[in-house]
């Protein structure tokens, strides 16, 4: 590893995210992964956005996925962080979880769910970005799930003291 990529990832690792699970359907069957690279893009049109690995298993599913959902973690979520961050073949079996109106799976008990259409795909370096043009938000105003080196967890009480 170069000092670059060393510092690079140093330097990344200390910067903290929130915590989603990114989730479409290929051929009927739900499929998801935990992602923390979810950042919004635009407000007019309403445009978020998330990054996958080209080698991830998941990655030729979500390329021809028209739409997808994005399950913002709540701070009582780390399960579905880990599971879906696992090889589990089935880790919707371990999920609550359903079918939304537009097809598809939403995670229970989230903090907010965006659903998605495929707005755009961008070819960058080791991974592909994913735009998505938002068409319906579901908001249940709890604490988030964070990321930071390598740890995950609540907000601390202290960060609003």
């Amino acid at each position: 590893m170069t000092d670059l990529v060393a510092a690079f990832k140093l330097a990344l690792g200390n910067y903290p995210t929130g915590v989603t699970v990114v989730t479409t359907c290929h051929d009927t069957k739900p499929i998801g992964l935990t992602v923390n690279s979810f950042a919004s893009v635009s407000i007019d049109p309403l445009l978020i956005l998330w990054s996958l690995d080209k080698k991830s298993q998941l990655h030729p599913y979500f390329t021809t996925a028209p739409n997808f959902a994005v399950n913002i973690l709540a701070s009582d979520q780390e399960h579905l962080c880990t599971l879906f961050a696992s090889k589990i073949p089935d880790r919707f079996a371990q999920a609550k979880w359903s079918t939304s109106s537009l097809g598809l799976p939403i995670l229970h008990d989230t903090a907010a769910n965006l659903q998605c259409k495929t707005f755009q795909q961008i070819d960058a370096g080791d991974h592909t970005i994913f735009i998505g043009q938002v068409v319906d938000i579901t908001n249940a105003q709890k604490e988030p799930l964070l990321y930071h080196r390598r740890h995950i967890g609540p907000i601390p009480k202290s960060f609003y003291s």
